[in-house]
């Protein structure tokens, strides 16, 4: 038997996790970071952000490649070596993941692979290919993330159902894929299938897709699907699944009519379910809700003072940048800072085609809300470099406080949206106004102009 004694440990290495280690070990705190997959990173790097974007890469070469062709250059069909295509994706897991190594030994954070389970308030077991490990304690950080969820009613037992996970995989590319969930893994994930070569469905219970996001920011998206994809059926409910020879037959209903389609794989993304089970939290004084999320308080302790959980198993928006935010706060709690988990924005990306970006208040919420805004808007139809791109269909928003023409929020489609976003949450940060972005002088000809022009327009004094 192994035996460690730290002043941290921490349980999950994704993008809450190792942050949140590599801090403590900053503020001179011995550390331990656990984690159940040898390769470290977790869900995020693994099976979630960075595979997904090299697909969605390789999904915008094809589509651009496509698209150029109308303007005088012509390369010809793509082939796609998919065997080649998974090997890429691998290598850059496996160089961040090596990264990730690389910095917890230059910290002298000892890592430990294998599954965690609390003994008590003070003590974790491990449980490695080696025999069992035990970790005394005198803090602890919960960053153990979360899993794809899969109904019962969709789980077939067959390998033509996917999870985003499987699907991450691209062992194969199905001729005919349905994606149940309209959400951003699934849109981003039809994004990838459709370009290379899938006919893709989406089917979604509620009213939209990207629910949450501005109705003016979905739209282009949505253009962009009805000449991508072969349906995206709203307001729709999936009754039942049947495996039907190489097929999975499918009944929907939209509340009128029901009908039957057959599909060769199904690719369920319906939101994630928190990994709170099996951890041994029984033996300690932490809650749960009724969903399994951790509950914690404003400086991200549960109800052991000394056990601080963060990410996706405390629930809210399953982001990676918010576990990171998180991770940050929790260790400075711990090194006797008094530090809120308030008060800050985070912003949301959606890696489609085209991307769609938003951060602070959005309109929607704003209405909801019955808070009192004005709505500046840039069509990127009058931008000369999203001509040049040929991407005119992209559109920048914001969100201003009339009383104050403070900026509360702003939206953005379009291509490079997730990029541009960054300087409207520091401009939200600062409590920047729409004059602010007025008077800060944009390189031309930019897409990062439409911030400036959008401002210019609520004064009247927009150029295009």
């Amino acid at each position: 038997m192994t035996k460690h004694s730290v002043d941290v440990v921490v349980v999950g290495a994704g993008p809450g996790g190792y942050v949140a280690a590599f801090a403590a070990a900053d503020q001179g705190l011995s550390v331990a970071l656990v984690d159940a997959d040898n390769r470290l990173g977790g869900v995020c790097l693994n099976r979630g952000c960075i595979p997904s974007k090299a697909l969605l890469h390789i999904a915008k070469l094809i589509r651009e490649n496509a698209a150029v062709a109308q303007h005088g250059l012509s390369y010809g069909d793509p082939t796609i070596d998919i065997d080649k295509i998974r090997e890429w994706k691998e290598s850059v897991i496996e160089k961040l993941s090596g990264g990730i190594g690389f910095m917890s030994n230059k910290k002298k954070i000892t890592v430990i692979n294998g599954r965690g389970l609390f003994q008590s308030s003070n003590t974790l077991r491990v449980d490695t290919s080696n025999g069992q490990v035990y970790v005394d304690f005198k803090y602890a950080i919960i960053a153990v993330g979360s899993r794809p969820a899969l109904p019962g009613a969709f789980d077939l037992g067959s390998q033509r159902i996917m999870t985003s996970t499987e699907a991450l995989e691209l062992k194969d590319i199905p001729s005919r894929l349905l994606i149940v969930g309209g959400g951003y893994i699934g849109m981003e994930l039809g994004t990838v299938y459709s370009a290379l070569g899938s006919k893709v469905s989406v089917v979604e219970a509620q009213s939209t897709i990207l629910s949450g996001a501005d109705p003016d920011l979905i739209r282009p998206l949505l253009k962009f699907t009805q000449s991508n994809f072969e349906s995206v059926m709203t307001s729709t409910q999936v009754k039942s699944m049947k495996s039907a020879k190489n097929k999975v037959k499918v009944t929907f209903s939209d509340g009128e009519t029901t009908w039957d389609d057959h599909y060769d794989k199904i690719l369920v993304s319906v939101g994630r379910t928190p990994n709170s089970q099996n951890m041994g939290i029984e033996n300690t004084g932490i809650s749960v809700d009724d969903r399994g999320y951790i509950i914690v308080n404003e400086r991200l302790q549960t109800n052991e003072p000394n056990i601080y959980a963060i990410g996706d198993i405390i629930g809210g928006l399953m982001l990676a940048h918010k576990a990171s935010k998180e991770a940050k706060i929790a260790v400075e709690n711990i090194a006797g800072s008094t530090t809120l988990n308030t008060g800050y924005t985070i912003p949301a990306v959606v890696f489609t085609d085209p991307e769609v970006a938003w951060v602070g208040l959005t309109e929607t919420e704003a209405k909801a809300k019955n808070i009192a805004t004005k709505v500046a808007k840039f069509p990127w139809t009058a931008s000369g470099r999203a001509l040049t791109l040929d991407r005119t269909d992209g559109l920048t928003k914001l969100i201003i406080d009339p009383s104050s023409d403070r900026v509360l929020g702003v939206g953005i489609v379009g291509a490079g949206a997730g990029e541009l976003i960054a300087e409207a949450g520091i401009a939200i940060e600062m409590g920047a106004t729409a004059e602010d972005f007025a008077n800060t002088v944009h390189a031309h000809p930019t897409l990062s102009e439409s911030l400036m022009e959008a401002a210019e327009s609520y004064y009247g004094s927009a150029a295009h």
